[in-house]
């Protein structure tokens, strides 16, 4: 149905997560109608993400750098980590603009069942910064999922000897209906519930 280079194109931007046919399809229409020049411009960026961004040696975290900012900003708070599974996380909670510390992401979670343990993410060198001293609590900011709930209990066992290890809260969304939330979220909303200020 399409040109050779089109079908290409077309298969390589469904091979992105969310996209599908449809999406492929206009994506690559779109890119055949922008003028040359930016469409090089995409592909240069492409490439040059790919070949400049590495990881952080002390948190993990995407950086074009041997250390990201937020490690080499001494403004940060050293003295709490906030552990995350990659850095589409990291980059949520820096919205929030509330939490001024550091961070560790781990590079996925604990999943036997996608043959994943805890030596394919970085957790020892979660272990190394915690246990050299400084940080004084450890935020355990993964999802609430079955593999999330596995990793958060495995990393802060861990952790536990070193210093103090919290989790963030689970419950319901602002704006959310108590009649539409599952029973789990229930659940860890009223174990969770703390007293009004």
């Amino acid at each position: 149905m399409y040109t050779r280079p089109l079908a290409h194109l077309i298969e390589q931007l469904q091979r992105l997560p969310g996209i599908g046919p449809k999406t492929a399809q206009r994506l690559a229409m779109h890119i055949l109608k922008r003028p040359e020049p930016e469409v090089e411009s995409l592909a240069k960026a492409l490439i040059d993400a790919k070949q400049q961004v590495g990881q952080c040696s002390v948190c993990s975290h995407l950086s074009a750098e041997p250390v990201c900012e937020i490690c080499s900003n001494p403004s940060r708070d050293e003295t709490v980590i906030c552990v995350v599974s990659d850095s589409k996380d990291l980059i949520a909670l820096e919205k929030t603009r509330e939490y001024r510390g550091k961070y560790h992401v781990l590079g996925g979670l604990i999943s036997p069942m996608d043959g994943i343990g805890p030596d394919q993410l970085n957790i020892q060198s979660l272990v190394r910064r915690v246990s050299s001293g400084k940080p004084h609590e450890v935020i355990m900011a993964i999802s609430p999922s079955v593999e999330g709930e596995t990793t958060t209990l495995y990393v802060g066992g861990l952790l536990k000897p070193f210093t103090k290890v919290t989790r963030i809260a689970f419950g319901i969304p602002m704006g959310g209906d108590l009649e539409y939330a599952d029973e789990v979220t229930l659940a860890k909303a009223i174990e969770g519930r703390r007293e009004l200020d």
